[in-house]
């Protein structure tokens, strides 16, 4: 059974799309942050049974607004973010597998990568969706793979190249599909589709 987890921020002012904040101001990020949240969290629930792994660790109460009805919620916990994900994906592959670990910065990312990821695992170990930035938006794994999220250069235009280098050291089967935005500045803003994310619509259109 395929299970899908989701990394994800509390959409708190001040703590939440820090760099779309520089732009656009606190209280403004912090509403997008809460859109794209709840639009990431419905597509990863309509995969399969999902996983809201939230960050900071008092957040459960405050991340249940912006999810599904019955998804699941664990805290990531500590350590960096390649720390985290190894411990999603810990998480995960204790319910069943293959797993799929996404993010939120990219609430439009259209069902059918994410498909071709998680399809991909019949032939590959590991499977991404590249980020334009240098970085991904998803990577869905046949089994555990700690070695993947060891000394990467997060949050770079280095992240997928270092963590592709890691799998092939591995001697991992490894596959890529097409790139896919993400939004981490405020010029990120116009390269959303919109029609495919309709909280993140929303949010746009208010004040």
């Amino acid at each position: 059974m395929r299970v899908i987890g989701l990394m994800c921020k509390a959409p708190r002012p001040g703590f939440a799309k820090t760099r779309l904040a520089a732009t656009l101001g606190n209280a403004r990020a912090a509403a997008l942050a809460a859109a794209f949240l709840a639009d990431s969290a419905a597509l990863a629930a309509s995969l399969g049974p999902a996983t809201a792994f939230f960050a900071p660790d008092d957040a459960a109460d405050e991340i249940s607004a912006w999810l599904p009805p019955g998804m699941a919620r664990q805290p990531q916990g500590q350590g960096d973010l390649g720390a985290r994900m190894a411990a999603a994906f810990e998480h995960l592959f204790g319910q069943g597998g293959p797993a799929l670990l996404m993010g939120t910065d990219s609430p439009d990312l259209p069902p059918a990568l994410l498909e071709e990821c998680l399809e991909a695992l019949s032939r590959h170990d590991a499977a991404f969706i590249p980020a334009l930035d240098g970085g991904y938006c998803a990577v869905a794994l046949r089994g555990a793979t700690p070695s993947l999220f060891r000394d990467i250069p997060w949050s770079s235009d280095r992240t997928l190249a270092a963590t592709l280098a890691a799998g092939r050291a591995a001697g991992l089967r490894l596959h890529t599909t097409s790139p896919w935005h993400d939004v981490d500045e405020a010029a990120d803003l116009a390269l959303l589709r919109l029609e495919a994310a309709p909280h993140t619509r929303a949010a746009m259109a208010g004040p």
